[in-house]
């Protein structure tokens, strides 16, 4: 696994390291030097997980999180901070999609979306900034949060209306975070992948409307998860001391 940039020394929370990009991002930390904490609802595959990044040398914890609950981030970051100290590198990932023509969404449906991808994003990041501020980031600089945007908060089009909302508003949301805690020490910044094969997608690419999406792509191709890691080991290292309120598009030219 290629590191470009360093992260030792530092403490990461993933919410959402169940599966999918969380999953990976846990991985990807802990080779990069991070202690990490994995936090998801599905405790049995983080502790799976866990136990593997362990066994290869890395320093990692599954800590039961929903980020619909604030009183379960309270208790994740308590849980955190006792065994590896404040955490200074925060990844906002998880996320649900809800599939379908906007006049066929449900209600309960859109509430639960909006729950996780955006109130989610916002009780995660809120409550790692209080820690950081309490802690010192002020002199440090050392705080970093890298909230997961998506492509489609840039786009239009069908079955994904309130998915792609919620992306734009935590994207905005990423910007007005950074303006609050610029003088803190707190650095946000959003990523927007393209389309990835994950979990979330299911059998989606191998299905005919699958396959003419990615025919539709430019370079006729998936993006690799993979290709995001230099983006967020870079917005989670020292190396983005000074760059805090972007928000980059890594997506394989899909979205050109």
């Amino acid at each position: 696994m290629d590191i470009p940039f360093s992260l030792a020394g530092r403490t990461a929370l993933i919410a959402g390291a169940s599966s999918g990009f969380g999953a990976r991002f846990a991985e990807l930390f802990a080779a990069a030097g991070a202690r990490v904490v994995l936090g998801a609802r599905r405790t049995d595959r983080t502790a799976e997980l866990a136990d593997k990044i362990n066994a290869s040398g890395g320093q990692a914890m599954a800590v039961p999180l929903d980020v619909t609950d604030e009183a379960s981030i309270i208790a994740c970051y308590d849980a955190a901070e006792a065994t590896f100290g404040t955490v200074d590198s925060i990844v906002a990932n998880a996320g649900v999609a809800a599939t379908g023509r906007s006049t066929d969404v449900p209600a309960d449906r859109l509430q639960a979306l909006l729950d996780t991808n955006f109130k989610g994003v916002y009780l995660v990041a809120r409550e790692g900034a209080k820690r950081l501020i309490a802690s010192g980031s002020r002199e440090k600089e050392n705080g970093r949060i890298v909230i997961i945007g998506s492509i489609t908060s840039r786009l239009t089009g069908e079955g994904d209306s309130a998915y792609a909302a919620s992306k734009a508003g935590v994207t905005h949301l990423g910007r007005n975070l950074a303006r609050e805690w610029v003088r803190m020490g707190v650095n946000v910044n959003t990523i927007h992948p393209g389309y990835i094969p994950t979990e979330i997608q299911g059998d989606w690419y191998q299905t005919p409307g699958g396959e003419a999406q990615i025919a539709g792509f430019h370079r006729r191709r998936l993006q690799d998860i993979e290709s995001l890691d230099p983006m967020m080991l870079y917005f989670s290292s020292d190396a983005s001391r000074m760059v805090t309120g972007s928000d980059i598009i890594v997506d394989d030219g899909q979205s050109l």
